[in-house]
């Protein structure tokens, strides 16, 4: 019974202490009252996160340059040497007429073939020299001039008769250069005289091709052993003072231009000035091209000559005529005449027209010599006028 009572307390005992131990840990976990009305209540904080270590700052890290890339020394470009087009050097004048005889073909149909078909019929009716009279007038030889020469080929032919082909041949041969009157001085006068060069003035109206004949002038002389200067007073055209410039390059001949709308007169007389200073030959100068009606204009070119006669008289005056123009020509060359006193007449484009008669008709109407002739488009196409040469080249045939 003791035993009993004795486990019995100690079971008791066991359990208080149990419900001791757990209790006061469940009233720990209770949530607090509601707060009343007056009271206050400390929040509470939560708790701050620990702060982060502070890093020392490392000193910075001693950056190693890069290697510097190797200098390259760049050599300076070798200079650009131009070579200058070698010089052309242009064939001499003489028999230049007689090469360039086959520019002539189509003057020789119109010309001097239809008058040998005509003259050598057995028998010459008044309608036969009515039409080689329209034959002499259509190639441009002008009416005078016509009549003179069917007059003396009629007496011809009542006194010696028509025979061979040949002998009409020759005798329409003496006719037509005796009307271009071989006798007629058409020398140039280019040589150097009383210590300076000798001065050719170019002038024609707009179109005649008066800077190329220019530029071809100098190369004639070129090829005869002279030396040239040009002078590009065609003030009122830029292309017209680089186009004389290339043809002087092309030969080594020096261009003295001004500026773009100077005065003519000045360029001019500066163009004798270096020519004299640089001994040259010949001084040519490029005028502008004019129409003969334009009085100002023509006004100027008389003043463009009285200024280069400050350094001595010009010595050649050459009229640039188109032989494509025809009659009209006529009436240019007589202006222009008035006003600069020409002295000789360069007819171009012969080869490009049925009337070659125009050379007989210049010579005829104004007493003025016709010097050179252009006979192409070529640089060295052009000669000096040979009145037999010319004639056997418009006929036709063997001589």
């Amino acid at each position: 019974m003791e035993y009993v009572v004795a486990a019995v307390i100690l079971l008791v005992v066991l359990i208080v202490g149990a419900v001791g131990l757990v209790v006061p840990k469940m009233r720990r976990r209770d949530l607090p009252p509601p707060p009343t009305a007056g009271s206050t209540t400390t929040l509470e904080r939560p708790p701050t996160a620990p702060e982060a270590p502070v890093e020392e700052e490392l000193p910075p890290l001693i950056e190693r340059p890069e290697p510097a890339a190797p200098v390259v020394v760049e050599e300076p470009p070798a200079p650009v040497v131009e070579e200058k087009p070698a010089l052309e050097r242009p064939e001499p004048s003489a028999g230049r007429l007689v090469r360039l005889r086959a520019r002539l073909a189509r003057s020789q149909s119109a010309f001097g073939r239809g008058l040998l078909s005509v003259l050598s019929r057995d028998h010459l009716e008044e309608e036969d020299w009515e039409e080689i009279e329209e034959s002499l007038i259509t190639a441009d030889v002008g009416i005078e001039a016509t009549q003179v020469i069917v007059e003396r080929l009629r007496e011809r032919v009542r006194i010696l008769g028509t025979k061979t082909v040949a002998e009409v041949r020759a005798q329409l041969v003496e006719e037509l250069v005796a009307a271009l009157e071989p006798d007629m001085d058409r020398s140039l006068k280019t040589a150097p005289h009383d210590g300076r060069p000798a001065v050719v003035l170019v002038v024609g109206v707009n179109g005649a091709g008066k800077t190329t004949t220019c530029g071809k002038i100098g190369r004639v002389l070129i090829g005869d052993g002279g030396t040239v200067l040009f002078g590009a007073a065609d003030t009122f055209r830029a292309a017209a003072a680089d186009q004389i410039q290339t043809w002087g390059e092309r030969v080594g001949a020096e261009t003295v231009r001004g500026p773009e709308g100077g005065d003519p007169a000045s360029v001019a007389f500066d163009a004798v000035k270096r020519g004299i200073d640089t001994n040259v030959d010949t001084v040519l100068i490029d005028t502008a091209g004019r129409l003969q009606n334009k009085v100002g204009l023509m006004d100027e070119l008389g003043k463009v000559k009285r200024v280069v006669e400050k350094h001595g008289p010009v010595d050649e005056t050459l009229l640039v005529l188109d032989a494509t123009t025809g009659q009209n020509g006529l009436e240019q060359a007589r202006v222009f005449t008035e006003v600069v006193d020409v002295t000789g007449v360069v007819l171009t484009k012969l080869d490009g027209t049925a009337k070659g008669g125009i050379v007989i008709a210049v010579q005829r109407k104004l007493g003025i010599p016709v010097k050179l002739v252009g006979l192409g488009e070529g640089p060295d196409d052009m000669a000096p006028f040979e009145p037999a040469a010319f004639v056997e080249a418009l006929v036709g045939g063997d001589a």
